[in-house]
């Protein structure tokens, strides 16, 4: 395996017009991060990759520092910028500059990467240190969709044997003073029209070999790339958690007992410092496990008379303003009532109702059950009432 000192050029400069996007596509966002900062992050957790330059282009620099505010960079790994030019292979070259002034060895290898592939595999980078000890290498995919040639008024000419051919990929590694001296040679004949690194260093005479691609490194081009990305960022990069929470109240005078935010007519009420609302208590405390942020008397103090007798669709309406500040979102609300009286049944989807309007949700995310404890303990002697919750929410990682 090569040494740290081995270096990653993403090239971040283009516009992605054909995106349609008002953001290059770059700087989308896949889930909690952008597409750069997940370009950027899997060279980050390579070991071997001790130094990154990303080429921008200038009013671009806003966005980049911002992508790189999302990651976390070791210590261990230097990461510079500089701007590119007015093609990639002019970016391409700056980039190679800024790595040849930063220091970076003729004998150090250097991965060229697009920045608008962020599904980068430690696999892949492997492969392509491994293929780079050659000196030029790129990463190859078979082609299996059948290949036509297309004439005049866009009728078929020619079926072509697809068999010799490769799409190709990045990252495209090389010995480093191999390709500077490519590019820099290319430029100074007046070429600018070279859209792969591996085509220069094949015109300045160098065997390219290639190794094993990834089909999940796919380029971001399309909306509908766009789209599978997001998928992709969605079903890996979710965090699920899920909390409990509990409250007991014992009985006392009055006509009904509030349950989900429902007054319920009863021949006793509920003594409590709040309208004593077992089960909104409950899920209050299961929303404030699931960001682990305390609980409901943390935030709501009996001792503070500003909750004497408030209703309890506050406490919860405000963990669920913390889940979703934190970037959550509430995938299901359950609730089990312990109590022998009174009767849950006929109140149970205006609970559900409730719930759900005061979490934002659908009613079809809450669960809502009652038992009783066969007559046993506080619960059994009708002293009071209890309720059970959990709560399971998504956190981007």
């Amino acid at each position: 395996m090569p040494s740290p000192d081995s270096a990653a050029l993403i090239v971040a400069a283009g516009r992605g017009l054909r995106l349609g996007a008002d953001t290059p596509k770059q700087f989308l966002r896949l889930g909690a991060t952008s597409v750069l900062s997940h370009a950027v992050a899997a060279f980050l957790r390579h070991p071997a990759i001790g130094r990154i330059t990303i080429v921008l282009h200038p009013d671009d620099q806003p966005h980049v520092s911002a992508a790189l505010a999302e990651i976390d960079i070791p210590e261990s790994v230097q990461i510079a910028t500089c701007f590119g030019g007015a093609t990639r292979q002019l970016s391409v070259l700056n980039g190679l500059e800024q790595l040849a002034a930063a220091g970076l060895s003729n004998e150090a290898v250097v991965l060229i990467h697009d920045a608008a592939r962020p599904f980068v595999s430690a696999g892949l980078i492997d492969r392509a240190l491994n293929a780079g000890r050659a000196g030029a290498a790129i990463p190859v995919l078979p082609v299996t969709d059948s290949i036509a040639r297309i004439g005049s008024g866009d009728m078929l000419e020619m079926q072509i044997d697809r068999s010799p051919l490769r799409a190709v990929q990045t990252p495209q590694v090389f010995g480093f003073g191999l390709i500077l001296k490519a590019h820099r040679s290319v430029a100074a004949s007046g070429r600018t029209d070279f859209t792969d690194d591996s085509g220069i260093a094949a015109h300045c005479g160098h065997p390219v070999s290639t190794f094993a691609g990834d089909p999940a490194c796919f380029k971001i081009t399309t909306a509908a790339d766009l789209e599978r990305a997001r998928k992709m960022t969605a079903r890996d990069l979710l965090d699920i958690r899920s909390a409990t929470g509990y409250d007991v109240h014992s009985f006392g005078p009055g006509d009904h007992v509030t349950l989900g935010g429902v007054k319920i007519p009863h021949d006793h009420g509920v003594v409590g410092h709040s309208d004593a609302d077992v089960l909104l208590h409950a899920l209050t405390d299961a929303l404030l496990g699931c960001i682990a942020d305390g609980d409901i008397g943390s935030h709501f103090p009996p001792s503070d008379m500003r909750w004497k007798g408030a209703a309890s669709e506050i406490f919860l309406a405000e963990a669920v303003r913390r889940v979703r500040a934190a970037g959550g979102e509430i995938r299901h609300l359950d609730g089990t009532v312990l109590s022998e009286a009174p009767r849950i049944g006929p109140y149970r989807d205006a609970i559900r109702q409730n719930i759900a309007r005061i979490a934002g949700i659908d009613a079809s995310r809450v669960g809502l059950k009652a038992t009783t404890s066969e007559k046993l303990g506080f619960i059994g002697r009708r002293e009071g009432l209890a309720a059970l919750a959990t709560a399971t929410i998504a956190l981007p990682l």
